[in-house]
């Protein structure tokens, strides 16, 4: 099993007063789309209003993040083949 890994970002609703801010945590997983590539993975995290998305191979060039209905459409097309 591969562990999960927090990764913590100052939420959008906190406000620059003084360094009193609220932090969030999201979870970094394998997406169910990646399979047996040697270590060629996808994984995804997903926050309230978007999922991110990375390549294993390079966590350090950092991540894409997609606007939840976006990522739903695109979802629906890898599944019906029509990408």
């Amino acid at each position: 099993m591969i562990a999960h890994e927090l990764i913590w970002r100052t939420s959008s609703y906190s406000n620059d007063t003084g360094g009193a801010c609220v932090e969030v945590a999201e979870t970094w997983r394998t997406s169910s789309y990646s399979g047996g590539n040697a270590g060629a993975y996808v994984e995804i995290a997903e926050a309230s209003r978007s999922v991110l998305v990375r390549d294993t191979q390079h966590r350090e060039l950092g991540h894409l993040g997609f606007a939840v209905p976006a990522w739903a459409a695109f979802l629906a097309d890898v599944k019906t083949d029509r990408l």
